[in-house]
């Protein structure tokens, strides 16, 4: 079940079928959503049937998933290997074509799952490296067979596959991860004419965070002259922007986790910039900076993926507000906080009225109110500039709305 598989299709007879029990052309079918199988096997391309034998299109098949099918060919005509590449071409045209993002960087998203119609798989491009990450046990067994397909199309060298943190909870199985021969451990790219290192061992995700990559130069913007705390800092991508691009006066990037913080400290090497970084929970470092009566001009919460499940929400929920709560109070009056969740399952409109009602318990920034114990429930003023999401090239599918996940709000607070 865990080899990798051709891309290609010997005939229509030769597929087994699913049959639904209404007729949709959304990518995810949930298990509970299917009548019956015919001798499919997980992994396998099946030909999806809806009510009177309607044939719908074809989709990848893991009966161990709640999101049994993922659909992704809508229609009659059979996706051989031909159907597969117009999809990578399509993604690379977007990135390339439209987007001209070479002229930028040498970092981006390539295929974004469900918005590029390849539900399950995401790819990055980090100079001659395809990163790729896959969420269903079909797209983990055509990873190798897709890859090549756009190191084709990129003219890429290099390319690394592993599977999401809950493969294995949602798709039953726990497969390797994958690598060509002579991977690189670690790449450069640049952003903007910043150069950060990527390492492809442990990290999050495919390696980097390309969708932050606008929201990093627009917030070079609020910089110059002033003081940045940058906080869940991961490997310092808006520290070292917020100095480099920016021209801050002072950065202070800070991080839990000691491996990203070394290449933090890596990065800001690397462009001749002097950020400093803590090793430290932010909210104890919160805490300690509010009864320091430390305040920043600029400040930027970006935490890791609080709300993986519905069980999560609430309690995902909470640790938003308390994070963005402590956060306010360290904003210099007439300052900026830039606010990010990357949690899809926390809707926009709960995220805007989750910071909003932090504002209200934040607190004036006065000597008398920087401990923590003061000040709880007093409001602080705030205006909301502008909300932002994913860089362009994190694109998000018409007919899926819920695959919009990253939510960044800018406010500036009194």
């Amino acid at each position: 079940m865990l080899g990798q598989r051709e891309l290609a299709v010997d005939s229509a007879a030769s597929l087994p079928s699913v049959t639904v029990r209404t007729a949709t052309f959304h990518p995810l079918l949930y298990r509970k959503r299917i009548d019956r199988c015919d001798a499919a096997r997980p992994g396998d391309l099946v030909s999806v049937y809806g009510p009177g034998d309607a044939l719908l299109g074809y989709g990848l098949y893991n009966p161990r998933s709640e999101m049994a099918v993922r659909l992704l060919f809508p229609g009659g005509d059979l996706p051989g290997e031909a159907q597969w590449r117009q999809k990578l071409s399509a993604a690379v045209s977007l990135r390339r074509d439209l987007l001209n993002l070479d002229e930028t960087t040498d970092a981006c998203r390539l295929v974004h799952a469900e918005a590029d119609g390849l539900s399950g798989l995401v790819v990055d491009r980090y100079g001659d490296v395809l990163s790729a990450e896959a969420f269903s046990l079909g797209m983990y067994q055509r990873a190798d067979a897709i890859l090549a397909q756009l190191a084709s199309l990129c003219g890429t060298r290099h390319t690394a596959v592993r599977t999401s943190p809950q493969f294995l909870s949602q798709e039953g199985y726990d497969p390797p991860p994958l690598a060509s021969p002579e991977l690189p451990e670690q790449v450069t790219i640049h952003e903007y004419g910043t150069r950060f290192r990527v390492r492809f061992a442990g990290g999050h995700k495919t390696g980097f965070f390309c969708d932050q990559r606008e929201n990093r130069r627009r917030l070079a913007d609020f910089c110059a002259g002033r003081s940045v705390l940058d906080l869940c800092c991961y490997t310092g991508g808006f520290a070292v922007q917020a100095k480099r691009l920016g021209k801050a006066a002072e950065v202070t990037g800070v991080d839990l986790d000691d491996e990203p913080l070394r290449l933090a400290r890596e990065n800001a090497n690397l462009n001749q910039v002097r950020v400093r970084f803590v090793q430290s929970d932010v909210f104890l470092y919160m805490r300690e900076m509010l009864q320091l009566g430390r305040h920043y001009d600029v400040v930027v919460l970006d935490p890791p993926k609080l709300v993986r499940n519905r069980v999560e929400l609430e309690e995902g929920t909470r640790k938003h507000f308390d994070l963005n709560r402590l956060a306010m109070r360290l904003v210099r009056p007439g300052g900026l906080l830039l606010s990010c969740c990357c949690s899809g399952l926390l809707q926009e409109a709960d995220f805007v009225r989750l910071l909003c009602s932090a504002s209200y318990q934040a607190g004036p920034v006065t000597e008398e109110a920087t401990a923590e114990r003061s000040a709880r429930h007093a409001s602080r003023p705030m205006q909301i500039l502008a909300r932002t999401g994913a860089a362009a090239d994190h694109p998000v599918a018409a007919g899926v709305p819920e695959s919009e996940y990253l939510k960044a709000v800018w406010m500036r607070l009194g």
